[in-house]
């Protein structure tokens, strides 16, 4: 079956052999008679996908013991209240501040927290990142947040921060939704990692939560039971209900990702299409990537026309062409290609030949 290419940024693309095998199961796992929707989250059929998909990811990740992971919900802006009232007990958090989500992230912690924002790219219209030489931290910051990759305007964290070479003794989170698995994790310059799953996991539903087992047992007493870590990781994610559907097809993509050789595989893939997509914008008369060099997303790539008056036909003519969902975020407006581990190179190299076959009508 030959699909259209989606380069939705979320909730985004899945790989169809994992659809195909959700399909395929979809009235009776494994001669069980039920499908995973109508499955108990406390029956052994469940545990057993549960078991495997929590050993799958802690291998694919490279999780070490210490750390605790996660499946909750609430997506990672519920993260952005659940993190403060799990870790900030009630002092400061400090905020890099690298895009909006990172800027949702602060406003969100002023209801739990002191926030401070230790850098900010907003000056330059977050389109590079502050050096992390010029950060202002808090001698006495319980957290600092960084956002990792910002989908909606394309930057991306490659190499995390060593904050006790910066001078401050707190653990650093990070919102890796947009960019998990697609890239190794130094677990050493983390204390915790969370991330919606409908971007690089599976779908929208599921929330996981990696974090360091130190950093439970803090929640400020106003924190709901279901969103305290603690209570979370004692009870294997399974206090409330949790998104079985969302674990489930999750499990079928890590599985996925092993096939296909790991994240070490997948960071050369995804290195692979991000250039090619950018050698194309760069070399263009038409189109342009106003990121700076060394922080361009290799997740979401947003560009632009330089005659914006062609923006309707341009996307008129990708949907033609089996491409899909091109159109950026309205706050920033011209297109985005969101190529997360599930997109094939084969998908990049057919926009770039239309690219290449619009600029040429309409350049």
């Amino acid at each position: 079956m030959n699909r259209p290419f989606n380069f939705s940024a979320g909730p985004a693309a899945m790989p169809q052999e994992v659809l195909t095998e959700a399909a395929a199961e979809i009235l009776d796992w494994h001669g069980s008679g039920m499908s995973v929707m109508e499955m108990s989250h406390r029956g052994k059929e469940f545990g057993a996908i549960y078991e495997q998909a929590q050993a799958d990811l802690r291998e694919l990740l490279a999780i070490p013991a210490n750390f605790h992971i996660l499946f909750m919900q609430g997506g990672g802006l519920a993260e952005n209240a659940i993190v403060p009232m799990n870790l900030s007990r009630g002092g400061v958090a400090d905020f890099v501040v690298t895009g909006s989500w990172s800027q949702k992230s602060e406003k969100e912690a002023r209801k739990y927290a002191k926030t401070h924002i230790a850098a900010s790219n907003e000056a330059d219209d977050h389109l590079s990142l502050p050096d992390p030489a010029g950060w202002r931290l808090s001698a006495d910051a319980r957290y600092v947040h960084l956002c990792t990759n910002e989908t909606i305007h394309g930057v991306e964290v490659h190499t995390l921060p060593d904050l006790k070479a910066l001078g401050s003794q707190a653990p650093l989170v990070i919102d890796f939704s947009s960019h998990v698995a697609s890239r190794s994790v130094n677990w050493s310059k983390v204390g915790l990692a969370f991330g919606g799953a409908q971007k690089n996991l599976g779908p929208a539903g599921l929330t996981l939560v990696v974090v360091r087992e130190d950093l439970l047992g803090h929640a400020l007493p106003i924190c709901p039971s279901a969103f305290n870590y603690k209570t979370v990781a004692d009870n294997q994610s399974m206090y409330n209900t949790p998104p079985t559907y969302s674990i489930y097809i999750a499990g079928l993509v890590f599985k996925w990702l092993k096939k296909q050789g790991g994240i070490a595989a997948m960071e050369q893939r995804n290195i692979a299409k991000a250039e090619l997509l950018y050698g194309a914008i760069d070399h263009s008369q038409l189109y342009q990537n106003k990121v700076a060099l060394n922080c361009r997303s290799r997740m979401n790539v947003p560009f632009f026309l330089r005659n914006e008056s062609l923006n309707e036909a341009f996307l008129i003519g990708a949907r033609e062409h089996g491409l899909l969902q091109l159109k950026g975020h309205k706050s920033v407006g011209g297109m985005r290609a969101s190529i997360y581990n599930a997109m094939p190179i084969e998908g990049v190299q057919a926009l770039v030949n239309y690219m290449h076959t619009f600029e040429k009508t309409h350049g």
